[in-house]
Order: structure tokens, then C-alpha cells, then sequence
């Protein structure tokens, strides 16, 4: 973002910083987003019509998030929005099925009360959608409305189907609503012309004899692409005379395609063959400790699903750790090893009970066990000093620490705030190095609430393609509170110490870590998937996930 722009954003906002998050929040202050202008130029009472995209959440326009955080009412089919989105909306937010009853009566009765409503539907408002009619009727009401475009399923679901629509020789794209039938297929026999046929998942075979019958030939290339842009995507590619039959079983949405572009698809899908595409991952963190993990995850095209089998508690008794953040700020030690993000935040939250900030660390040396340890100091405001290069463990971290120097040191004392229930093999190495070490109870873990009985279900029925272990603890509880996991989940652990306790509780260890960071684990399984989808296509086997593997599971075409 230019200068002008934050200098003009500054007015209505705090910050305009070239950040996604601030970015929204300057759309909103500026309402730089077209057309009439936001809800707050508009004034309260106003119905906003928006595209929520064909399924992925990532497709939702910037406009339409800040639409949502601004909204006082939103309308939406819940049984097609994806959690997602609505993540987006104010904790205070009314969110109204549409379901249960006339969506442009219930929007009109809350714009008249004098609330900013949404109105939200799936792809774009103006294309195959409801604007048309919802418009229609609020304008007859004489409510005011703006529209909010979003990604259609027109052009988003080719997209992640690898099909384009236009090439160097096919040039004309025609459009196709055959949800209500009674379609004359003589206006769209051109050879030449790429169609694109939406609601025709129950009628597969009246589309493709329709066309034959007008003049295509039944070789015509066609494809037809169910729960497009989601990671349950399903593409089946044929001809005209064959495309019936392939796609039976199909799951609506479905959308067809129809035309020469089609045979781009061998060389362009590109979201179908992500490594691990629609692997159903179970994560056993909570969801603020796997952000960064699932997120990864999700780039490989998996579907993660966080599970806690530890909940973090405040120590017994806090004096400890009061004396302990006293010492920070009076010069007691030389180092500080944070040897998790949960010490980071247990430190982190003594200092908002003091009314101190990062700068309480001047003067000190900060060690951090690993990447994520050091990424948790880093958004305190912290720069380690030390981060093990090689193994990413207390271990690693002791081998790279240095002696004690009565010369260089002034102090020998380094503060450990640690778990309850923290090993000594870090303490005893830097003990050897002529350190005192003061080992602190930071938090505690204690094993957490079972999960949900569909997660435990799912975990020991084989409905998880795999499952990452992070430590040793986490196959202990996991265990513990949802029971083992069925014989075709992948197990993919961090280490060799995490590996042998799997093994002791008579699980296979399929991946292992190259180096013990969630990051290098979560690659490795994507490096698994991609060998075994590989080893599937060579072998001419329909691609199928682990958990299609097990009896009486659903085959993936």
C-alpha cells in the first residue's frame, strides 16, 4: 500500500498497514469497494446481496468479509456455508437460517428495524443465483440493497478442475441453466462453443443425448466436476456418449462441462492432485497450537482436524512464578529457556498481571527449544538468542548451549519455566556446564476431555486417513481418551522417541520426520501421500485414501 493510501486510510482507521486484516479494516473506514458504496454511506436499514463463492472459504472476496464484520443480521442457508465464513461475522451477530422461512421477508423485516443485514448466497448473487428474484422483491419493497459479487461456480470450479474455458481456438463460452429442464439444445450445438451447464446433476443423460441429438457428435469431449472448489471435489472426464455413466453417483453440486478444453485437463489439474487432497488428518493440539499446522496441512489439500488430548492449567501454586518474573525484571538470571509456546504464554500472561511488556527482557539472553517456541517469542516481541540449528528438543538445545565463563558471564543463573511435568536431561547438561538452574512450574498438563463420540468413532473406525503425533504424550493421551487408531490410518510421528512409544502401544509407524519440527512432519506426510498416489497411477489402481482402504468404505472413482 502506497503512502497516499494510508495517509488517506488514517483517517477512519488506526493502522493501514499492508496486511490482509488491515486491509479489510481500511475497505471498511474508506469504503473504497464500488458500486454505491458500503453500509455505513448507505446508513443503517440496508440489505446487502453477496457471493459467498462456489465452496472454498479462501474464494470469499474482501468485500463480502467485511460485509459480514459490519453486519448486524445475516441470512444464509447454514446447511451450504461453510463455518468459515461466518467466522467473519461480530460475536453479537444474528445469523438466520433461510431455511425457516422467506429469506426476502426476513430481510426486509430486519432492515426495517433499522439493522444492516446480508444476505448470502452461494457463488455469485447474479449468476445461476437469486438475485434476480430476491432483488426483485426488495426493490418492489422498497428496501434499500447493494450487491456484493462473489466467485461463481461458472468460473471458480473449472478453475480448480484444471479446465479453462477459452483457449487460443476456443474463444466462445456459453451458459447453461438447466435446473428447471425444457432446455432447447439446438441454440447451443455450435462445435466450437465451450458449454458450461449448471444443475444438471440428476439429468446427466437428458443433457448428453439433448446435444447429440442437435448435432454434436457423441465424441465431444465433456467432463463433469461434483462439490467443486471444496476438498471433497470429485472430476470424472469422458465424451458426450459416455459421460452419463462415469458420472453416476455424482454428488450435487455438480456442474458439467462441455468442449474441446476439457482435454486441457490431464496437464492442468492442479488441485485434485495435491498430495494429500481430501485426506481426512487428525491433529491431536488445540486449535490455537495447530494453526500454523493445519494451515500447512490444508496447502497439501488435507482436511485437519484439531483434537486436544492435553489441557494447559495454571500451577497449583503461582508464587513461584511471581518470584520468578521478579527476578527477570531485577537482574537475577543471565538466560531464559522457554522450552514450549505454552511457557511463552504463561510468561507472557504474568506480564499483563504486572503491567509489563517484551522490554522486561532487555538486558537478558533468550533460548528457545524450536521454531515454534521461537515464533510464539517472536509475536511477544522477543528475538531469541539461541535456537538449536539440528535437533529441535531440550536435548538439541543442550548440546548447542555454552559453558558457563566466569570472565564473560556476570551471572550463572538461568530460569526455566517449564511444565509440571518437564524432563531434567536440559537442567543436568547445562548443570555440567557450570549453570545453576532454576526449574520453575509455569503451567501444568493434565490429560483433556474426551472428544466428540464422532471423533472417537472416526478415530477407531478408519474415518482418518492419518494421524500426527507430536510427541510421545500425545499418543499416550490420545489413546487414553479416544482409543487406538484402526490399522489404515497413516501414523506419521515427529521423532524417533515418539515412534518408539507408538510402537510400545502397537501402532505401525508409517513417517517419520526428517528433523523433529511439526512443520518438516507435516511435509513428510505430503511426501507419503505423493509416493502412494504416484505408485497408485503407475499401477493403473483407483486413487483412493487410506480410509477407503477398509471394508465397506466408499471407492473414490
Amino acid at each position: 500500500m502506497s503512502p497516499a493510501a494510508k495517509s488517506s486510510a488514517a483517517d477512519s482507521t488506526e493502522s493501514t498497514k499492508n496486511e490482509p486484516a488491515k486491509a479489510t479494516a481500511a475497505l471498511k473506514s474508506t469504503g473504497a469497494s464500488g458500486g454505491t458504496g458500503t453500509s455505513e454511506a448507505a446508513g443503517p436499514g440496508t440489505v446487502s446481496i453477496v457471493g459467498m463463492g462456489p465452496g472454498d472459504p479462501g474464494l470469499l472476496t474482501l468485500r463480502a468479509a467485511a460485509e459480514l464484520e459490519r453486519a448486524d443480521t445475516v441470512i444464509v442457508s447454514r446447511a451450504h456455508c461453510p463455518a468459515e465464513i461466518l467466522a467473519h461475522c461480530r460475536p453479537d451477530v444474528e445469523i438466520i437460517d433461510s431455511a425457516e422461512g422467506d429469506p426476502v421477508r426476513l430481510a426486509t423485516r430486519a432492515a426495517k428495524e433499522g439493522r444492516r443485514v446480508v444476505r448470502l448466497l452461494r457463488g455469485d448473487p447474479g449468476l445461476a443465483c437469486g438475485l434476480a428474484a430476491e432483488g426483485g422483491e426488495l426493490a418492489k419493497a422498497g428496501v434499500p440493497f447493494e450487491v456484493v459479487p462473489g466467485v461463481s461456480a461458472v468460473t471458480g470450479v473449472p478453475g480448480y478442475a484444471g479446465i479453462p474455458l477459452t483457449d487460443s481456438e476456443h474463444r466462445e463460452v456459453r451458459i447453461v441453466d438447466a435446473s428447471q429442464g425444457g432446455v432447447d439444445w439446438e441454440r447451443f450445438a455450435a462445435p466450437d462453443a465451450t458449454l458450461v451447464i449448471t444443475g444438471a446433476e440428476g439429468a446427466v443423460a437428458e443433457v448428453c443425448k439433448g446435444l447429440v441429438a442437435a448435432g454434436r457428435p457423441d465424441s465431444t469431449p465433456a467432463a463433469i466436476t461434483g462439490l467443486g472448489t471444496t476438498t471433497e471435489q470429485e472430476t470424472v472426464v469422458s465424451t458426450l456418449q459416455k459421460l452419463a455413466s462415469a458420472a453416476k453417483g455424482m454428488e450435487a453440486p455438480a456442474l458439467i462441462i462441455v468442449g474441446d478444453v476439457v482435454g486441457w485437463r490431464d496437464r492442468l489439474s492442479w488441485f485434485e492432485t495435491k498430495a494429500l487432497f481430501g485426506w481426512r488428518v487428525l491433529v491431536p493440539r488445540t486449535k490455537e497450537q495447530a494453526a500454523s499446522l493445519s494451515d500447512q496441512l490444508r496447502g497439501y489439500g488435507a482436511v485437519p482436524d484439531e483434537v486436544p488430548t492435553i489441557s494447559v492449567e495454571p500451577p497449583r501454586t503461582p508464587q513461584q512464578m511471581d518470584r520468578a518474573v521478579k527476578g527477570l525484571v531485577t537482574g537475577r538470571y543471565e538466560w531464559v529457556v522457554f522450552t514450549s509456546t505454552n511457557a511463552v504464554k504463561a510468561v507472557r500472561e504474568k506480564f499483563v498481571d504486572y503491567g509489563l511488556d517484551a522490554r522486561a527482557f532487555a538486558g537478558l539472553k533468550v533460548a528457545a527449544v524450536g521454531e515454534q517456541t521461537a515464533a510464539a517469542l517472536v509475536e511477544f516481541g522477543v528475538q531469541p538468542d539461541l535456537t538449536p540449528s539440528g535437533e529441535q528438543s531440550g536435548e538439541g538445545l543442550a548440546r548447542e548451549w555454552p559453558p558457563y565463563d566466569e570472565d564473560l558471564d556476570p551471572i550463572n543463573r538461568v530460569l526455566l519455566p517449564r511444565a509440571d511435568i518437564a524432563t531434567d536431561v536440559l537442567i543436568a547438561r547445562l548443570t555440567e556446564l557450570g549453570w545453576e538452574c532454576e526449574d520453575v512450574t509455569a503451567y501444568r498438563t493434565v490429560r483433556a476431555a474426551p472428544p466428540p463420540a464422532p471423533i472417537r468413532e472416526a478415530i477407531k473406525g478408519g474415518g482418518f486417513d492419518a494421524v500426527l503425533f507430536t510427541s510421545s504424550s500425545t499418543v499416550k493421551n490420545l489413546i487414553g481418551i479416544a482409543g487406538k487408531p484402526h490399522n489404515v490410518t497413516v501414523i506419521a510421528v515427529i521423532g524417533p522417541q515418539t515412534a518408539k512409544t507408538a510402537q510400545e502401544y502397537g501402532l505401525r509407524v508409517d513417517v517419520m520426520a526428517e528433523k523433529p519440527s511439526v512443520s518438516a512432519l507435516a511435509e513428510a506426510l505430503a511426501e507419503y501421500g505423493a509416493n502412494r498416489r504416484a505408485a497408485q497411477v503407475e499401477a493403473g489402481d483407483p486413487l483412493r485414501k487410506p480410509s477407503q482402504m477398509r471394508r465397506g468404505a466408499r471407492r473414490r472413482r
